[in-house]
């Protein structure tokens, strides 16, 4: 298979998961599941196809859906085995973001052949999904976690991005860029990577301005 192709099946079957662990964390049911899964699964790329003008992928190839349905009913089944679905979900939604950056990236470049096109492209499409799902379920958004986020998806796509206009073969550079992603994405949740946090000063009272 494609590396890309499985890089995008990969991106949507482990967003779907994240989507039902926010299910199982809520106690929702099936169709719940089935809902945030398919959401999450789903959205970063159907948003970065809208944006780009093309069919939307699964609408095109239904078998996205299969997968994240067959997903949700898995994690239906076997959430209440884990330990810290939280924890899980979070590592999930790394491999998640890692595949996606490269996906997204991908779709750009071969749309429209534009470096900068193809950088934002995969970091809407590795963090779209996820931001939805935590939207939806109430859960705290990843973007509002101190630790580095999409700037992983950046790197990730960035990383593609030289690695084909390169000419790196398409298998190098999936690898190349998914390794990126996740080991800037990994590093953040384990060893708290992050940037310097914005430290305003106090207000000065009407009085004080000349």
């Amino acid at each position: 298979m494609n590396p890309i192709l499985l890089l995008d099946y990969a991106g949507v079957a482990v967003f779907a998961a994240t989507g039902a662990l926010a299910a199982s964390r809520k106690q929702l049911d099936i169709i719940g599941f089935l809902f945030l899964a398919s959401v999450t699964g789903i959205g970063g790329g159907t948003f970065r196809d809208l944006i780009l003008g093309a069919p939307v992928f699964w609408v095109q190839n239904p078998a996205y859906v299969l997968v994240c349905a067959a997903i949700a009913v898995l994690v239906f089944f076997t959430a209440h085995k884990v330990e810290s679905r939280y924890k899980l979900l979070l590592w999930l939604d790394a491999v998640g973001l890692s595949a996606y950056s490269v996906m997204g990236a991908a779709k750009g470049l071969a749309a429209t052949a534009s470096p900068t096109v193809a950088i934002i492209t995969g970091m809407l499409t590795a963090t779209f999904g996820g931001i939805l799902r935590d939207l939806l379920a109430g859960e705290p958004s990843v973007l509002l976690r101190p630790e580095i986020y999409v700037t992983a998806a950046m790197a990730g796509a960035a990383a593609f991005t030289l690695a084909d206009l390169a000419g790196l073969s398409a298998t190098l550079s999936a690898v190349l860029a998914f390794s990126t992603a996740f080991v800037v994405r990994g590093g953040a949740l384990k060893f708290g990577w992050a940037f310097p946090a914005y430290r305003s000063r106090p207000g000065r009272r009407p009085e004080d301005i000349p």
